[in-house]
């Protein structure tokens, strides 16, 4: 509804009640209250007695007032009545095409509330032409939003029905930055269900809310306050010339998988491959401010740094992650298990048919490759034997995953020159377990 358009409309009505007061008075001698009861039940029409007879030239008067009252109102009605039909026609019109534009966006991203945080997440992702959808609770802030004109979803992100509202089921990622724990806690739990190869980041604001969050299916957890403090203090450093400027600079914690290279070294042996500074440990739910170059990192331990994406990383600077090579016809298998293989440290290439699975594992000679049993164009078992053929990928590490459970199978797959069979089933985290178990017990080349 338009503001201007009810003060006119008030504006006239105010009018007309002025004229019919000042005519009576004028005409008739009444008294202002006398006149304002006149002009009143003149305008409405609700029939009640005058204040005292009217003369002939107070009835002519009268006439005419009732004529132009009753003009003056259907107008005013009729203003207010188009601008509330308006407003919602408007509304829900607007509505419709948004929802549409959301329907129909692919490999998006949602961003689960609307503050400061959320609002510069919004700006970012918009400044860079990348698709997202905003779900908002207040309805001041979806106004806002809605006047910077990003997609949004006036709704409740911690309820499952506003999540698919906002496509999660073809969505890449999420952020979930909601002011309260619990409720970023439920907005990662319904989203990993709904989508189990959803990319999640979540806030939180308690360090003791990281692990919960991270157990619920968070990829990473992101604390803005201990974000901003690592940046006030690397601004400093570089101000008074303690360290030098970076125009890049992000905060990451890295954990020591099972099986990593990093585990057994020291911290300063570590950030010297690493090329950075590590900032903190933590180890068994303690943190560690600076920790000590001399300390052992053992499995489970997670580092805090701040990598620099200004450049490009030199060989040599950073530890390279072990190469994985995925060979599946199923796009979500494949991007559940690279998504996982990713946060447990490896590098994932993926590969959606036999043939195309068979030349990359031949052009990059990954330390594992996952093959599915049944593929396209060539079966996990031809794989197996094309590759356990060529001297130079002696040292792959195969491992077959199949539903089928009949002894044969497996000692067929064996037969082939598999390390290990693997059946499929309900816990992805089996594949995980097994990728790092063949890594730990693969010989080392430079050995």
């Amino acid at each position: 509804m338009k503001p201007h358009r009810i003060i006119w409309t008030l504006a006239a009505i105010l009018a007309l009640i002025l004229v019919g007061i000042l005519g009576y008075m004028g005409i008739e001698g009444f008294t202002f209250i006398e006149a304002l009861y006149m002009s009143v039940i003149t305008l409405t029409s609700v029939g009640f007695g005058e204040v005292h007879p009217l003369s002939d030239t107070g009835r002519l008067f009268t006439t005419g007032y009732i004529v132009m009252g009753f003009s003056g109102l259907a107008f005013a009605s009729h203003a207010l009545v188009g601008s509330v039909m308006e407003t919602v026609w408007t509304g829900g019109k607007e509505r419709k095409k948004m929802n549409k534009k959301i329907a129909q966006l692919k490999s998006h991203f949602i961003l689960c509330g609307y503050g400061r945080v959320g609002a510069a997440a919004a700006e970012h992702f918009k400044a860079n032409q990348v698709d997202f959808v905003i779900i908002e609770n207040s309805a001041e802030h979806c106004q806002h939003i809605a006047e910077q004109g990003h997609l949004h979803i006036h709704g409740d992100a911690t309820h499952e029905e506003t999540l698919r509202a906002a496509g999660i089921k073809s969505a890449t990622g999420l952020i979930a930055l909601l002011n309260k724990d619990p409720d970023n806690l439920f907005i990662v739990l319904s989203a990993r269900e709904l989508n189990p190869t959803l990319h999640i980041i979540s806030r939180a604001e308690d360090l003791t809310s990281e692990h919960k969050i991270l157990r619920a299916g968070a990829d990473n957890v992101i604390s803005p306050f201990a974000s901003a403090g690592i940046r006030i203090a690397e601004a400093l450093l570089v101000a008074t010339g303690r360290q030098a400027g970076k125009e890049s600079l992000a905060s990451q914690w890295i954990e020591v998988q099972e099986g990593s290279s990093m585990a057994g070294i020291t911290i300063e042996e570590v950030s010297r491959q690493m090329g950075t500074r590590i900032f903190g440990l933590r180890r068994s739910g303690q943190d560690t401010i600076f920790p000590g170059p001399e300390i052992s990192l053992r499995q489970g331990d997670q580092l805090l740094v701040l990598q620099d994406f200004s450049e490009p990383q030199t060989a040599g600077e950073t530890i390279a992650p072990h190469k994985v090579v995925i060979v599946d016809d199923n796009p979500v298998i494949l991007r559940l298990y690279s998504r996982l293989l990713q946060k447990a440290g490896f590098l994932p290439l993926p590969a959606t048919n036999g043939q195309e699975g068979l030349a990359l594992i031949l052009a990059e000679k990954p330390a594992v490759a996952v093959i599915d049993y049944i593929l396209p164009l060539l079966s996990g078992i031809e794989i197996c034997k094309a590759i356990r053929s060529h001297p130079d990928c002696a040292e792959v590490k195969l491992l077959l995953f199949t539903a089928d459970e009949r002894p044969e199978v497996q000692q067929q797959a064996l037969d082939a020159g598999a390390d290990l069979v693997i059946r499929k089933g309900p816990e992805s985290s089996e594949i995980i377990e097994a990728v790092q178990l063949v890594i730990r017990n693969r010989p080392d080349p430079t050995a």
